[in-house]
């Protein structure tokens, strides 16, 4: 048995777009519903979510039946004690690229790197459990560092700032814009389709792609998805599955009872 590629760094490093859908329901039977769609990657949310260690590795065993799409899992944090832990413990339940929120400086972006990989590279700890299955991809420890996939987020004044020093970093493989929370960092807290915050994306789209690295982001306006895909952003969420089943499910009440209209703004992360 050998270490399993990882199809979505190889897919980033081609500049392949790929595109997502982000899982917040936490739970594997809607995952499967989704997993069966077909998009290239779909997001397990630890951060905004009520996810656990469980329900993401329940989530990923689902998806890896459908080698069409591949499992991302976003941590709820990345820095201190806790951080690396966390880390350490979504890598070892197998899943192969993470999402770490609010990363602000390059140094936070290479310790990230670090924790991400066995030594001498990196801190993490030896025991891959699932990841290794249990022993039976031997080379795994010698393997893994290269198929980690690395993504961070910048989401607020401080990462734009940094962002050419934070995309740099050898071992980011790419970098997700959070643009609810960007907007909220900028002053227009619910309204990442400011002008002033729309400008900020673009340019750091661009700035990303200049640094030879995956550019990320989320929104469920279909316009302005092709546009960032137009801009060569590399993984874009279109969706959520929290938002498509509030959508549906307002209009279909809407309908038979004349309740209000489903909110027709765009959702970002």
């Amino acid at each position: 048995m050998q270490t399993p590629v990882n199809p979505f760094k190889q897919a980033l490093a081609e500049k392949r777009a790929q595109i997502g859908l982000w899982l917040g329901l936490a739970d594997h039977y809607t995952t499967e519903i989704c997993a069966g769609a077909g998009f290239d990657w779909l997001l397990i949310d630890g951060e905004h979510s009520p996810n656990d260690l469980r329900t993401i590795l329940q989530q990923a065993q689902v998806i890896a039946a459908y080698p069409a799409s591949h499992a991302i899992a976003r941590v709820p944090m990345g820095h201190g004690m806790v951080g690396q832990a966390l880390i350490k413990q979504y890598l070892d339940l197998g899943v192969q690229t993470l999402l770490v929120p609010m990363v602000d400086t390059p140094e936070q972006a290479r310790e990230l790197v670090r924790c991400m990989r066995y030594p001498p590279d990196g801190i993490r700890g030896m025991g891959g459990a699932r990841a290794s299955r249990w022993g039976r991809i031997p080379q795994y420890a010698k393997e893994a560092n290269a198929q980690v996939c690395l993504l961070v987020q910048a989401e607020t004044r401080e990462a734009i700032a940094n962002l050419d020093a934070i995309a740099a970093t050898p071992g980011v493989d790419g970098v997700f814009i959070g643009p609810a929370d960007l907007s909220a960092a900028m002053g227009h807290v619910g309204n990442p389709a400011h002008p002033e915050v729309q400008a900020t994306i673009e340019d750091a789209i661009r700035r990303i792609i200049a640094a030879g690295k995956g550019a990320g982001i989320l929104t469920t306006d279909e316009t302005q998805a092709r546009h960032y895909l137009a801009l060569g952003a590399t993984f874009v969420a279109v969706g959520l599955d929290t938002n498509l089943l509030m959508r549906a499910t307002t209009e279909l009440a809407r309908k038979f009872k004349g309740a209000p209209a489903a909110p027709q703004g765009k959702t970002t992360y």
